[in-house]
């Protein structure tokens, strides 16, 4: 194939879309309006659409990976953005060593789950 992809951006769904956009930005990601129903959030490279649509069976099953260069790093910092304590439903699940990696994962308003994983070299 002669071209290339440039990025990949999935969609997601929200149950409350104000508070998933203020989660998201509490995150850490930037917020680019795109309508009044969705947004563009962007993080050092790293991008996804988040809509304001609930279908109960695709958001419960919606799960994203983040490939972070140093994942005790990452943790620590999103740790202490103490997004539990601040938005209902949020949970963060502690690091895990796997035989290709390490990730830890944090469910956020909707219940949607991003692993956040660093993979072990070779």
């Amino acid at each position: 194939m002669p071209s290339h992809a440039l990025s990949i951006r999935p969609f997601i769904g929200a149950r409350d879309f104000a508070v998933s956009r203020r989660f998201y930005r509490a995150f850490g990601f930037t917020e680019t309006v795109l309508s009044p129903t969705m947004s563009l959030f962007s993080r050092q490279g790293a991008s996804f659409y988040l809509q304001d649509a609930y279908v109960p069976d695709w958001v419960d099953n919606t799960m994203l990976f983040l490939e972070v260069a140093d994942v005790a790093q990452y943790w620590a910092e999103l740790a202490a953005l103490d997004l539990p304590g601040r938005f209902e439903g949020v949970r963060l699940v502690p690091i895990r060593q796997e035989a290709w990696g390490k990730e830890g994962f944090v469910h956020d308003p909707s219940g949607i789950l991003w692993h956040i994983g660093e993979f072990s070299n070779g």
